[in-house]
């Protein structure tokens, strides 16, 4: 029972910790704590509109994070997920372009899923490519391809895709109503259908991690890739499938960007989402079954903190990202010493 207490005390101080620290700076920089707290929840769930933009804000967040879940368990740091999501929502609107005005809603929208997920996959696969035959680390894979597939977007923004009316930074023309993601009301402007593709997501990584030969391929290669190459496990197939399968779900995350939150393509459309799911992971300990609730508690005080403290009370909307960093912070430390205290008393023990 003291194990349990322990264990318990362990998770949640390190949640403690990081809202006493905050409340802390925000103390410093002369606001008031409780006032900060309350506009940030009224901000995610004060009204329709709120809860949908934390529900839109959470469905491509969760889609990278659980694909940031099969890179890491294969051991490897998928960095490259923001340029991931902007080749997926390239590829998308590279459809939504080209057919918006002749192919129904039913026939583009799956199309351009698919073209998502190849766009994001191929991406991800440069980075694999990169990692197993060259020896370039991912990370620096990751970073270099996240600022060509920025540049490249920038570049058919301001040239081949600018609008009719000229060459412009800002956005491509808005795309034909029948290439958007079906909205569930105007009221509630989320999408049902990706609502249902990301719970089929959810299971189908949670199941295939837990009680596959691929899942457990990806174990072995992310615990010790030398020791599972002499049992026998292809890792140099299992790091590229990884990296595949999360390029695959980023690029329909970038899709939804461009296809329901825009309504177009624009320059770094991702808008960090692809780094915030790297935290998400890293504080869930890469367990599946809770990446999507800590997803939505992270959404909501991204949407919550953009949306409320500009306004009511003239604080930057960063503020938000010290929490989430204090968080992650705070965990590992938390998971840190929980590890070292109960590796050593099983030793003694």
């Amino acid at each position: 029972m003291n194990r349990v207490l322990l264990r318990i005390g362990l998770a949640v101080a390190p949640i403690l910790v990081s809202l006493l620290v905050t409340t802390v700076i925000i103390l410093v920089v002369g606001a008031s704590p409780g006032e900060v707290f309350e506009n940030v929840i009224e901000g995610a769930i004060g009204s329709n509109r709120s809860i949908s933009g934390v529900v839109n804000y959470w469905i491509p967040l969760v889609l990278c994070s659980m694909g940031l879940i099969v890179t890491f368990t294969a051991g490897l740091w998928n960095i490259g997920v923001e340029g991931q999501m902007t080749l997926g929502a390239v590829a998308a609107s590279l459809l939504a372009r080209t057919f918006g005005e002749t192919l129904p809603n039913e026939i583009l929208l799956p199309l351009e899923i698919i073209a998502a997920m190849i766009g994001g996959g191929a991406w991800a696969a440069l980075v694999g490519f990169l990692k197993v035959r060259l020896g370039v680390h991912e990370i620096f894979g990751g970073v270099g391809l996240n600022a060509l597939a920025n540049v490249f977007a920038i570049y058919l923004i301001a040239g081949p895709w600018q609008p009719p009316e000229g060459g412009s930074l800002q956005a491509t023309a808005p795309f034909a109503p029948a290439a958007l993601f079906p909205r569930f009301s105007t009221d509630f402007p989320v999408s049902l259908l990706a609502l249902i593709l990301v719970g089929i997501v959810i299971v189908m990584i949670t199941l295939v991690l837990r009680g596959t030969r691929w899942g457990l391929h990806l174990k072995a290669t992310g615990k010790n890739a030398r020791s599972a190459l002499l049992l026998g496990v292809p890792t140099m197939r299992s790091a590229m499938t990884a990296f595949v399968v999360c390029g695959a779900l980023a690029g329909i995350a970038g899709s939804y960007r461009a296809l329901l939150t825009y309504g177009s393509l624009r320059p770094f459309a991702s808008g960090g989402i692809g780094f915030l799911a790297l935290l998400v992971v890293l504080v869930s300990g890469v367990r599946a079954i809770w990446t999507p609730l800590i997803a939505l508690v992270f959404a909501g005080m991204s949407v919550g903190s953009i949306t409320k403290l500009p306004i009511a009370l003239r604080l930057d909307q960063s503020l938000s990202g010290v929490l989430q960093g204090l968080v992650v912070l705070f965990v590992l430390l938390g998971d840190g010493v929980r590890q070292r205290f109960f590796n050593k008393e099983e030793r003694i023990g």
